[in-house]
């Protein structure tokens, strides 16, 4: 092969069915596949880290085959990956593209960072209000205690 015939890129094979998690933080990706509970994912599952991107510099890309997310589980991409986008696929063809939203009220996808709350201690749902998007704070509906990004553990 001369070099003008080599090759710069390598092509990943589309997805029929299933959804994309673009424009992950290239370090948040593995984080990402746990609390999606991706890593015994039964159907095609490709995973792209620092990948070139021209947004951010390095980004990095989840194509999920036969898997369309919940709104739980988009809350937690979210949390995890403020800046992914989901591109849902249906028969090769994009049939939707939105950028995930930090919402305003997180329930029963994060444990409250106080080990003394009700909700580490009885059968109780977690629920939290988002006091701070930017740097991600969590205030617990309970004890009032604040949960920071570092410190969130996923259900």
């Amino acid at each position: 092969m001369s070099k003008k015939e080599i090759r710069k890129e390598l092509k990943v094979s589309a997805i029929e069915n299933g959804t994309v998690i673009d424009h992950i933080p290239s370090h948040n990706v593995f984080q990402v596949i746990r609390i999606l509970n991706l890593t015994d994912y039964p159907n095609q599952l490709l995973i792209g880290t620092n990948l070139e991107s021209q947004k951010m510099g390095k980004k990095g890309i989840i194509k999920v085959s036969n898997k369309f997310f919940e709104p739980q589980e988009i809350n937690k991409i979210a949390l995890v990956a403020p800046t992914a986008t989901l591109i849902v696929i249906h028969d090769f063809n994009v049939t939707e593209k939105k950028q995930v939203k930090i919402p305003n009220q997180v329930e029963k996808i994060v444990k409250c960072f106080n080990p003394n709350c009700i909700t580490n201690n009885e059968e109780m749902e977690t629920r939290f209000t988002v006091i701070d998007k930017r740097e991600l704070k969590l205030r617990c509906r309970y004890c009032e205690k604040i949960t920071a990004k570092d410190d969130m553990v996923f259900f």
